[in-house]
């Protein structure tokens, strides 16, 4: 492993996929709703993979200097509506009204941690400044880190620099704030791009495999020391807290 990651004081972590589990927290969820209104035969693994892309688009297209909303609530309300009016999901837009709506789309603060995340953020930050940087808005992540018990040192929303990660402002606003050296503050997340993003501006990379995220090529996977791009690839929270201060 990087002996210079070492010398990293501020762990800065991806929230959305890397850190809690948006897929299967959001299932459970619309599962819940399909049988209250008795929708039977719904995939609802579907349904939130193409809400989650329609984010990924509008983030895509804003940082290639598209406009639109810089607020994920908003966002996510957008993309829910027009999937309600949809062919695929009208049959569930008839039955929900304004306020069902509103609730639904506050699934998304209701998110469970994955399994090794709380413990290892708390061994964590014994040792080391630990906290998020994400897309989401702040109140969004304010409600996600108290539903997850997220125990961090700061929380940088990604609204508050006025764009999306991976735009570089994100990363060095953060690292302004931090009154660190990039080099002194590593990324940690689950999504190639975000991490392509964080180097882009200097800082380390820290690569930590999510089997239920998008997949990711064996070659993209690999760290620095094996030919790859990352400064270190994990494949866990706990592995990560291991490295950091053994686990304690």
């Amino acid at each position: 492993m990087n002996s210079d990651m070492r010398d990293v004081q501020a762990l800065v972590f991806d929230v959305f996929g890397t850190t809690v589990d948006w897929h299967g927290s959001l299932v459970d969820d619309l599962a819940s709703l399909g049988n209250k209104y008795e929708i039977r035969n719904a995939d609802w693994s579907v349904f939130a993979k193409t809400w989650r892309r329609g984010y990924i688009d509008h983030v895509q297209a804003l940082t290639q200097g598209g406009t639109g909303t810089t607020n994920m609530d908003e966002l996510h309300r957008e993309v829910l509506e027009k999937m309600l009016q949809s062919p695929e999901w009208k049959h569930l837009g008839a039955v929900l009204n304004a306020e069902e709506r509103e609730k639904l789309n506050h699934a998304w603060h209701r998110l469970r941690g994955w399994p090794d995340t709380t413990a290892a953020l708390y061994a964590l930050k014994k040792n080391m400044i630990v906290g998020a940087l994400s897309n989401g808005n702040t109140r969004f992540l304010i409600d996600v880190t108290k539903f997850a018990d997220l125990p961090w040192d700061f929380l940088f929303s990604a609204e508050f620099f006025g764009s999306f990660k991976p735009d570089p402002k994100v990363y060095q606003g953060a690292m302004k704030h931090l009154a660190l050296d990039p080099q002194k503050c590593a990324m940690v997340a689950t999504h190639v791009w975000d991490l392509r993003g964080a180097a882009a501006v200097g800082m380390k990379t820290i690569f930590v495999k999510r089997a239920a995220e998008e997949p990711v090529a064996e070659d993209e996977a690999k760290p620095k020391s094996e030919g790859g791009e990352f400064d270190l690839v994990l494949d866990s929270f706990a592995e990560l807290a291991h490295f950091y201060n053994g686990g304690k």
